[in-house]
């Protein structure tokens, strides 16, 4: 049976921790920022953690 592939677009999206969480970046921040709060602003900056349905769809594509 063939070896899966990890998914490299995902690979240049996520990245996962040393515990094996899955962290990354928010939507809605690439541009048109002048329209957003700032404290709006500022929380699309930070990274998130996923939820554990789709973690472990992302550890499958990834193969991790």
């Amino acid at each position: 049976m063939h070896k899966q592939k990890t998914h490299k677009g995902l690979k240049k999206r996520v990245t996962v921790t040393a515990r094996g969480k899955i962290k990354r970046k928010r939507s809605f921040a690439g541009h048109l920022m002048s329209g957003k709060s700032g404290n709006r602003c500022r929380s699309l900056r930070k990274t998130e953690g996923m939820s554990n349905t789709m973690a472990r769809k992302t550890r499958t594509a990834l193969g991790a």
